[in-house]
C-alpha cells in the first residue's frame, strides 16, 4: 500500500518528505491551477521534492494532442512519471499507445467495465473517484469492490481518490484499493485519534521513561 498527497502545493510537498510515510504526489489540472508557478515549473518542482511517482492528468482531448502532452510531462518529470488519461474511447487508446514506454493511470473510472478495458490497455493503476461516486452512484466503495473483483491477479492495481475522511480512506482499503491519495489535510487526520491522545495523556501523567 502506498500513502500519496494529492496536491500542488509546494509547501505541502515539502512538508511530506519530512514524513517519510508519504511516497508519491498526484495532481490534476483544477490543482495545478491553484499554484502560483505555471504548469511545466510547477511540474518540474514537484519531480525534485517528490519522494515517489509524480502524476500528471492530460488535459488535450484528441489522440495525437494527447500523445504529444504524454510525452512531454515525461520530459518535463522524468522517470517518476505516471500519466492520468480519463476513462475515455480516445483515452483508452492514448493508455495503449503510450504504456509500454511511460506508466500510465486511467483516472475517472465509474465502471467496473471501465476497469477491464484500463487493464486490456495496459494501464499500471486504475483510479476511482470514491466519494464522487458515492454521491452520483449511490456507493463509491460498491465501485471499489466491483473492480478489485475485476482486476484481481492482472497487477494492474486501484488507486482511490475523492477522499474527505480517515473514516473513508480506511473504507477504500478494505473494499479492495492497493493504494490512497489524499488532501494534505486528510493525510495528517489520518494520524490522529481522540482515543490515542487519551492514552498518550495518561502515560505522560503516570509513567516514566529514560528522560526522566
Amino acid at each position: 500500500m502506498t500513502l500519496l498527497l494529492d496536491s500542488a502545493s509546494l509547501q505541502e510537498a515539502q512538508t511530506i518528505q519530512t514524513w517519510k510515510w508519504v511516497k508519491g504526489i498526484t495532481t490534476n489540472p483544477t490543482i495545478l491551477a491553484k499554484s502560483s508557478l505555471p504548469p511545466r515549473e510547477t511540474l518540474q518542482e514537484l519531480a525534485r521534492i517528490s519522494p515517489g511517482e509524480l502524476y500528471y492528468q492530460l488535459t488535450a482531448s484528441e489522440f495525437e494532442a494527447m500523445l504529444a502532452e504524454g510525452k512531454l510531462a515525461y520530459e518535463l518529470i522524468g522517470e517518476k512519471t505516471v500519466l492520468k488519461i480519463p476513462a475515455t474511447t480516445v483515452g483508452f487508446q492514448v493508455v495503449a499507445a503510450l504504456s509500454p514506454s511511460i506508466p500510465c493511470s486511467v483516472t475517472a473510472i465509474y465502471s467496473a467495465a471501465q476497469a477491464a478495458v484500463a487493464r486490456e490497455a495496459g494501464a499500471k493503476y486504475a483510479i476511482a473517484y470514491v466519494n464522487r461516486a458515492t454521491r452520483l452512484l449511490g456507493d463509491g466503495m460498491k465501485l471499489v469492490r466491483e473492480m478489485a473483483a475485476v482486476l484481481e491477479g492482472s497487477g494492474v492495481e486501484i488507486l482511490a481518490a475523492s477522499l474527505k475522511s480517515p473514516e473513508e480512506a480506511a473504507g477504500a482499503l478494505l473494499a479492495g484499493a492497493h493504494h490512497l491519495t489524499l488532501p494534505f489535510e486528510v493525510l495528517k487526520a489520518l494520524t490522529v485519534h481522540e482515543l490515542s491522545e487519551q492514552t498518550v495523556e495518561e502515560f505522560d501523567r503516570n509513567g516514566c521513561g529514560i528522560l526522566d
